[in-house]
């Protein structure tokens, strides 16, 4: 008769106990910061991320890609000569360094070229006769590129990865704050010879450029100077440190280069660029920072006037594959994707250029 009479009391707290433990359950999964997806290894719910189309977030990435370097598939293992564009540096010090540690078994070895500036085009050219596995451009291919790789059995690919601008370096004291394109142009062809002709001082210009193997000089000259040649008054630097160093020492001097290489830099100063005398931008994000202030403080990139095409020298950067079934393919395939995953372009912003995701 009394176990009976128990019965609906067990029942009873019985109902009670687990309607305490889920309450309990709900209370601390909504306000105690406990991630119990996390925990039990399903997905949480994220009521903030975007439906698909969807604008990016503000740094360029999409707000919804979770994609790090060690989660992307298909990276082969063994040794891979790369190398090209020295517009790459900043990404091959940063981006690289962190592809090595995720993914240990993709082994990169940068190779230069031998009697040759490396740049975009000796880098394609190591490709094509098979001294790298992939390479590394900040131009695309040109016809002729792409015909070479068919009379030898195979095509050429370009993956755009990024978005990087050029800068224009000056003498951190000369009175200039900005120039517009067609400026540029005439100081480069030599019809623009002292300062005085462009609202500066009365002082001679010596401009400076690279040799014409780089990705970077192509552009400058095809994008700037219409195709012209630069004037044999160009004063010629091997590297962009040198050209930089060269900067610094000169009064009247000016140097192009990658915005990375350029913008943070304590000894030059980056000036704006227009198309137009109103539509000046600078490759810096305001508010600038005096030589003074430097190292403690450094200028960073104008990553919004990059991709808002405001600031007007932008371009792509590309890896460069060799399409022929071999795992060379694979890893420049690979090396791409890693790059353009989540956690890639996120270090890109870091190195200074503009995530194309």
């Amino acid at each position: 008769m009394s176990s009976k009479n128990e019965t609906p009391v067990l029942v009873a707290s019985l109902l009670v106990t687990v309607g305490l433990l889920g309450g309990g359950y709900w209370w601390l999964n909504q306000n105690g910061g406990l991630n119990l997806g996390g925990i039990t290894g399903s997905n949480p719910t994220n009521p903030t991320a975007p439906a698909p189309g969807d604008p990016p977030a503000p740094n360029g990435v999409p707000s919804n890609s979770a994609d790090g370097l060690a989660q992307v598939a298909n990276v082969p293992t063994g040794l891979f000569n790369y190398g090209g564009s020295t517009t790459w540096a900043p990404i091959r010090l940063t981006v690289d360094a962190a592809i090595q540690q995720a993914q240990p078994g993709l082994q990169l070895r940068y190779t230069d070229p031998i009697g040759a500036p490396a740049g975009s085009g000796t880098g394609i050219e190591m490709l094509l006769s098979s001294q790298l596995s992939f390479a590394q451009s900040s131009r695309p291919l040109k016809p002729e590129e792409r015909q070479q790789a068919e009379q030898q059995g195979y095509s050429l690919k370009e993956i755009p990865v990024a978005i990087e601008g050029l800068a224009i370096a000056v003498h951190p004291d000369l009175a200039v704050e900005g120039l517009t394109l067609t400026q540029l142009q005439d100081i480069y062809l030599g019809r623009v010879t002292n300062w005085s002709q462009v609202g500066g001082p009365n002082l001679d210009i010596v401009p400076i450029s690279r040799p014409a193997a780089g990705g970077t000089v192509e552009f400058f000259v095809n994008t700037v100077l219409a195709g012209n040649p630069l004037a044999n008054t160009v004063r010629n630097a091997n590297t962009t440190t040198e050209a930089l160093r060269l900067v610094s020492d000169t009064p009247g001097s000016i140097y192009y280069a990658s915005a990375p290489e350029v913008v943070g830099q304590c000894t030059v100063k980056p000036i704006a660029i227009g198309r137009q005398p109103d539509q000046m931008v600078s490759p810096y994000a305001e508010p600038y920072v005096p030589p003074a202030n430097c190292p403690n403080q450094r200028n960073q990139i104008n990553i919004e006037g990059l991709r808002s095409g405001d600031y007007p020298l932008t371009r792509r950067l590309f890896v460069i594959v060799r399409e022929d079934g071999q795992v060379d393919q694979q890893a420049g395939e690979a090396y791409a994707n890693l790059v353009l995953s989540g956690e890639g372009q996120q270090l890109l912003i870091e190195a200074g250029f503009v995530p194309i995701r």
